[in-house]
């Protein structure tokens, strides 16, 4: 019996219609176009607005691209994973109703939240369900609305991220196409320097901390930029070698949407040339948990089956990794 590996068999996604452009945060904060164009690579993101739209609102979107694209019976899905960092509620997870809005209702559901590792560390996940052949569908979600807990007085935060969605599907494959590697860690001595002050259980909410402004994305940028390039770098290249592979054996490189510069520095070290470098930071900005399977959804119809990927990314906690996997379909 051929070994079974988890394969990506379609993706989706979904971004709020309402841009927000580097020209309109000029009005907010001491900025300018070129400034962040220059040092991050954004030009514009997307913010989801109206009244009681939260996270689920674009997982369920993302989802349902996906599902409609792919002619897939929600009923047939096993698993659905929500990665996000800003679920839509602190206790009832955001997964469990995704799933029942999609009609999903043979799936259980869950939360994973690993900050901008989310999607990669729910790759990983959905892949040893796969793999144990307990699950045949299992559909993981990456979504975040950035825009409920960024300060928009916060030049350091708010002209970077952005609010977006994307899925994906994975299946059983036994032909040699799926997920064939990964190296995933995580140090505790992230905490610190990329966090949101309040609203857990070490300081919950109050009067005082709405006040000062706690429940905003606080970022020490400096440091985390100095350890998400050395990071994201060291296990793109570790991906190559341990698997045997050189960088004409790479057909693309996928790494989490954080700033051009890390992106850059993450393709230099693995010597990928730029047209094999997915990047669309232009388009939305960081959105956390949604970039990785915002990237597929982009660049799909550019994907080619037997194409082997390289994915990377870091988050706050810190978190990162890196996942090798190959192209299962042609669009």
């Amino acid at each position: 019996m051929s070994k079974i590996t988890a394969a990506i068999t379609a993706v989706g996604k979904y971004v709020p219609e309402y841009v927000l452009t580097n020209k309109e945060l000029e009005t907010f904060v001491d900025t300018n176009d070129e400034w962040i164009t220059t040092r991050t690579g954004i030009k514009e993101r997307r913010i989801l607005k109206g009244e009681g739209l939260g996270t689920s609102f674009m997982a369920i979107k993302a989802a349902q691209d996906l599902l409609q694209k792919s002619n897939t019976n929600p009923e047939e899905i096993d698993l659905v994973i929500v990665a996000t960092a800003t679920p839509d509620l602190m206790v009832a997870s955001t997964a469990v109703y995704t799933a029942t809005e999609i009609g999903a209702i043979n799936a259980f559901a869950y939360d994973l939240q690993a900050a901008c590792s989310s999607f990669l560390y729910g790759m990983s996940t959905a892949a040893s369900y796969i793999e144990s052949g307990r699950y045949k569908k299992v559909l993981v979600i990456g979504a975040d609305k950035m825009s409920s807990i960024i300060d928009y007085t916060d030049r350091a935060t708010c002209i970077i991220f952005g609010d977006g969605a994307g899925a994906a599907l994975f299946e059983p494959n036994t032909d040699g196409f799926g997920l064939k590697d990964e190296f995933l860690r995580s140090d505790g001595v992230g905490r610190e320097f990329l966090k949101i002050d309040a609203g857990g259980s070490i300081l919950p909410p109050s009067l005082q901390t709405v006040k000062n402004g706690q429940h905003f994305v606080h970022q020490e940028g400096k440091t985390v930029f100095k350890y998400a390039v050395s990071n994201m770098a060291e296990v793109s290249e570790k991906m190559l070698t341990r698997n045997n592979l050189t960088k004409d054996d790479i057909q693309w490189l996928v790494p989490h949407q954080a700033n051009k510069r890390i992106i850059e520095a993450t393709a230099n070290r693995v010597g990928v040339e730029p047209e094999k470098v997915m990047v669309n930071i232009h388009k939305y900005g960081n959105t956390t948990s949604a970039t990785l399977p915002l990237l597929l959804a982009d660049y799909e119809n550019q994907l080619k089956k037997g194409d082997n990927l390289i994915f990377a990314a870091f988050g706050g906690g810190f978190t990162w990794g890196a996942i090798y996997l190959t192209w299962a379909y042609n669009s």
